[in-house]
């Protein structure tokens, strides 16, 4: 399935890159070749030879501006520049670093005129004045593909990201594994896997309660349940090294593999500390208050995605997907999105009135303290009574350690391809217009629910980039401040749900898995699960 959304994802970038551009170049959206009046207020106004370079403000009426690029701005344009004479002496030549003044379209045109934030220009029909002021007509570089530009930096800089994510994990990953092999030598992992083996052994039964899957799943589940991201990747990259070693089909996903995914892109956390830190830098009188909704929210998310996992491994796909849709009418498609949407229902209309009656007991601040804490000692306690029990047993902890962290490297190399593939195909998928499509399309079915438009972009990015998510949110948070009800809401969009595309990219990458089954499918799934009861909660406890 991943193999369809990856050549959606660009196809889709790509295709409405082009369309936009032809259709920018047909209506000569940036008036290229066109001359706009302005005027030149020298800094200097006896100096008007015509050698060097000059310093001088551009400024354009606002009611010029906007008939010539059918904008709506509501004051004058004043912009510091660089000048000097063309060789002829015919044409000033105007040159301008963007800024926080500069218009929203010349900003726009600087950064896909090949210098990032800056713009050149030429002004003709020059006139001047006793005062020191030189008036013209500006025409401006010609702008052309805009998008399919955008689109190609998008690409190269998602790649260049790829890597350094996948190399910033080695250091991480060697610490965690080293210190996982101390407690798996030393038999630590085995009794915790038989403690919580009443759960495991109805979410995993094809694995042995004490096999070293079941350990490095726990942890990683319990890593992500605190907020502890830089420690659960390592774990999880582990469960699923182990996991594959009772793979029979080395290239194809297992049921367990499926579940353990699910309930990762369902993004179950304590904490959300990431999203708690962007409130509280945007000066929330209340950081923490998106606890209570967004646990909420992963709850839901993780039981909708468990229980598809569970229901789609008792009918798997011997088919591929484009051949069994093939054989559907839109009315059966149509039957098959509306049971689902009803099972869904069932488990929000059942669970959400137990669940708000409850949230009215919780003190939480008292919440936010006691997790708080949790976070902030969990990682030196877990490594301190990892390597001390290890002592105890006797374990030789130095060199297990070592011989479990130089996996760590091999494992952050291996995902690099994986990573890369995925990261470049939303980076295309994005810059080239693709989500303002998908805005467009489930902008009715958002309001139905009762989400905000504004808050639909936040939606759509989470499951496919956690740096995309993260500075939308911050950008829809500056706008509309961090304890109003959109703000909260995006805030709790972030901390209910997870990066589902990159999640399954590394987890599957390391260990070259290419048939994903049905573990995209649960996720996504457990991603609307997610944003449909964070809108509810946030609606419920929020809504002005």
């Amino acid at each position: 399935m991943l193999n369809y959304v990856w050549l959606a994802l660009i196809i889709l970038g790509i295709g409405i890159a082009i369309t936009t551009d032809i259709s920018d170049k047909v209506e000569n959206k940036y008036r290229n070749g066109d001359k706009l009046a302005v005027h030149l207020i020298l800094k200097d106004s006896e100096n008007t030879n015509k050698t060097g370079i000059h310093d001088a403000v551009l400024a354009v009426k606002s009611s010029a501006f906007n008939d010539f690029y059918s904008e709506k701005t509501t004051s004058d344009i004043t912009h510091d520049v660089t000048w000097s004479y063309d060789s002829a002496g015919s044409k000033i030549n105007v040159y301008m670093f963007t800024g926080n003044t500069t218009p929203a379209i010349w900003k726009k045109m600087a950064q896909v005129s090949g210098k990032d934030n800056d713009l050149m220009g030429s002004i003709s029909e020059i006139r001047h004045d006793s005062s020191g002021i030189i008036s013209g007509k500006l025409s401006l570089e010609e702008i052309s593909f805009i998008k399919m530009k955008e689109v190609t930096n998008s690409a190269l800089d998602y790649a260049g990201t790829a890597v350094e994510i996948a190399l910033g994990l080695i250091g991480i990953m060697a610490l965690w594994l080293g210190v996982m092999k101390v407690a798996e030598e030393a038999g630590l992992i085995n009794l915790i896997a038989r403690a919580v083996r009443p759960i495991t052994k109805k979410l995993f039964p094809e694995v042995p309660y004490d096999h070293p899957a079941m350990g490095s799943m726990i942890m990683n589940i319990s890593a992500n349940m605190l907020g502890l991201g830089n420690a659960a990747t390592p774990f999880g990259l582990k469960a699923m090294e182990e996991l594959n070693t009772l793979n029979d089909k080395k290239d194809t996903a297992t049921n367990s593999m499926c579940t353990f995914l699910a309930i990762n892109t369902a993004g179950l956390t304590m904490i959300p500390a990431t999203a708690i830190a962007v409130r509280a830098s945007a000066g929330s009188s209340d950081p923490a208050i998106i606890i209570g909704t967004s646990m909420f929210g992963a709850i839901c998310a993780t039981t909708v995605g468990i229980t598809a996992a569970k229901i789609f491994e008792k009918f798997p796909l011997k088919k591929p997907v484009s051949e069994i849709l093939s054989g559907f009418s839109l009315k059966g498609i149509m039957k098959i999105f509306a049971a689902a949407a009803i099972l869904i229902a069932i488990y929000f209309v059942g669970g959400f009135g137990l669940i708000r009656s409850g949230l009215s007991s919780i003190s939480i601040e008292t919440l936010r303290t006691v997790i708080q804490i949790i976070s902030i000692l969990a990682i030196p306690m877990l490594i301190f009574v990892f390597i001390t029990y290890g002592a105890v047993k006797k374990v030789k902890i130095y060199e297990v350690f070592v011989e479990g962290a130089k996996e760590g490297f091999n494992v952050a190399i291996r995902i690099i391809p994986y990573l890369v593939a995925m990261l470049v195909a939303i980076g295309i998928f994005r810059a080239g217009g693709g989500m303002d499509f998908l805005i467009i399309i489930l902008q009715p079915f958002t309001e139905l629910i009762g989400m905000p438009a504004e808050a639909l972009p936040m939606a759509l990015m989470r499951p496919l980039s956690g740096s995309g998510s993260l500075g939308i949110m911050a950008e829809i948070i500056a706008v509309h401040g961090p304890d109003s009800f959109i703000g909260i809401m995006v805030s709790t969009f972030f901390g209910s749900t997870e990066t589902t595309f990159y999640v399954l990219a590394v987890y599957f990458g390391s260990i070259n898995i290419k048939k994903t089954r049905h573990a995209l499918a649960a996720g996504l799934l457990a991603d609307i699960a997610g944003i449909i009861a964070a809108v509810f909660i946030v609606r419920q406890l929020f809504l002005p």
